[in-house]
């Protein structure tokens, strides 16, 4: 973990703000998902932590790999009993909680959402996540609608943050959008991993991806993570989940990026952790002077980005 200090936040005073990313295996059973969640965060709090972050679905294991129906049995409503407990520790620890969640909206409609839950218990935020995979072990499609609320910013009053959703973050149609509404700072909880399948008595066995796929697939995640700071002058933060689930290893690897692009804060890739770094406004206004991005862009020129995909001329 990073060392943390206290910071001027903008143009409104001395202010502190820390942010931490939670990163756990999950186990079967969703009430103990929370309850470690809720012990992660009273940590994270008592280290000076106002913005804590879940990793993607962080209440069950990913149920994504098959498609089973039973599995809608683990959605709930927002507001829910999960969302609840959220929203409630968040009042209890003055802190702003972004939960990562499967929401149950009406009979055969089910979304991947993030909730954020203010310091008064209240939720002050939601997003619905926009880009649904559907890819060997990621049967996304089979459970989640695809988001409608469009690309947010909620307004933490020392922040503005972006919540984004795992596979939203190969995007960077979504970064820009997000950081075009305010956001300083883009959140992606994440559940991804390997494919590695397991020997008879339960042990990582040899077969799946390769090192080499593995090493590509892991510095791939890095590297968009990073030039979505870069290229929108923003802080990036990613959180995954470790263990392995089924057929899949989740790598972890959460980690911090500031709008230059560096990588201030990184978990390791099998342990439990609370990873906490600082975030300094002051930062992105000098990055967005430095590479002014936003003021250079064509936007007289991107009609073409609307569609699904364009031949040019010939």
């Amino acid at each position: 973990m990073g060392e943390h200090v206290r910071i001027q936040w903008g143009g409104m005073g001395a202010q502190t703000m820390k942010i931490a990313l939670l990163q756990h295996a999950c186990s079967m059973d969703k009430d103990a998902n929370v309850a470690l969640m809720g012990e992660m965060a009273r940590e994270a709090a008592g280290k000076g932590a106002k913005l804590i972050v879940t990793q993607e679905l962080f209440a069950t294991r990913y149920f994504c790999q098959a498609e089973d129906d039973r599995c809608f049995g683990l959605a709930e409503p927002i507001p829910g009993p999960a969302s609840r407990k959220v929203c409630e520790l968040a009042k209890e620890l003055g802190v702003w909680i972004s939960a990562s969640l499967f929401e149950r909206r009406a009979a055969g409609i089910y979304h991947n959402t993030s909730i954020m839950a203010s310091p008064a218990g209240e939720i002050a935020g939601k997003y619905r996540k926009m880009h649904i995979p559907d890819d060997p072990r990621f049967y996304e499609k089979y459970y989640f609608t695809p988001g409608d609320l469009g690309f947010r910013a909620q307004d933490l009053g020392a922040v503005k943050t972006g919540m984004l959703i795992c596979w939203d973050q190969w995007y960077p149609e979504a970064a820009r959008l997000t950081a075009m509404r305010g956001a300083e700072v883009l959140l992606y909880p994440t559940a991804i991993g390997w494919y590695t399948r397991t020997s008879a008595d339960g042990g990582a066995g040899t077969h799946g991806e390769t090192e080499t796929t593995r090493r590509q697939q892991l510095a791939a995640w890095r590297t968009m993570q990073r030039s979505h700071a870069i290229a929108n002058g923003v802080y990036v933060a990613a959180v995954n989940r470790v263990g392995v689930e089924g057929e899949l290893k989740f790598w972890g690897h959460s980690f911090i990026v500031e709008p230059s692009g560096d990588v201030i804060a990184e978990a390791g890739g099998e342990e439990r952790e609370i990873l906490i770094a600082e975030m300094d406004r002051r930062k992105i206004e000098e990055q967005r002077l430095g590479w002014p991005f936003f003021r250079d862009r064509r936007i007289d020129a991107y009609g073409d980005l609307t569609k699904r995909y364009s031949e040019g001329d010939v």
